[in-house]
């Protein structure tokens, strides 16, 4: 099973390499990882995606528990949250295949913000299934080179989706968000 954990850290030296470090000696293995600093500069809020079962999971949350610099560990799946990734695609495009390139676009409400004479750079955020679906459609006319964050994610409370650690035994909710993006 895919799991979405939210982990609150203080922002200093080392700590992204010492959470990685941990999943990497255990043989856990991270889908995806975004870590950025928060509202507060003193802290830095890292989403993982991961898999694996129950047991899997309730060890990486005690492993990461035990890291000093760790302020707060929320698993988010279960419990109803937002995510999104954001995507820069270059697709070759000929004059004459640009308009459709433009028109698929516009459909998924992704962004041109550069043209070149024979290329597109298209920027698109969204769920990780449209970012998917989106690739496919570009695939035809070539992709040259694309980038892509891992997800982002926030727990769809009024709270601080740290706040929802101490509740974790609430009815769950979907794992993820419907809200069309």
């Amino acid at each position: 099973m895919r799991h979405t954990i939210s982990v609150l850290v203080e922002n200093k030296f080392g700590v992204l390499a010492r959470i990685a470090g941990l999943f990497s000696g255990r043989g856990y293995n991270i889908e995806s990882l975004t870590v950025g600093p928060t509202h507060d500069q003193t802290m830095s809020k890292m989403t993982i995606v991961t898999s694996g079962d129950d047991n899997i999971l309730e060890q990486i949350e005690k492993q990461l528990n035990k890291l000093v610099d760790v302020l707060q560990v929320t698993d988010l799946t279960g419990s109803g949250f937002a995510a999104r990734e954001l995507m820069l695609i270059k697709v070759k495009a000929a004059p004459g295949k640009r308009g459709e390139i433009i028109q698929i676009a516009g459909v998924f409400k992704a962004n041109v913000i550069h043209m070149h004479q024979n290329s597109l750079i298209l920027e698109f955020t969204g769920r990780s299934e449209k970012i998917d679906a989106f690739i496919q459609l570009m695939e035809p006319y070539g992709i040259i080179e694309l980038a892509r964050t891992g997800r982002v994610a926030l727990a769809r409370s009024g709270e601080p989706t740290e706040k929802l650690a101490a509740r974790s035994a609430a009815a769950p909710t979907e794992d993820e968000d419907t809200t069309p993006a």
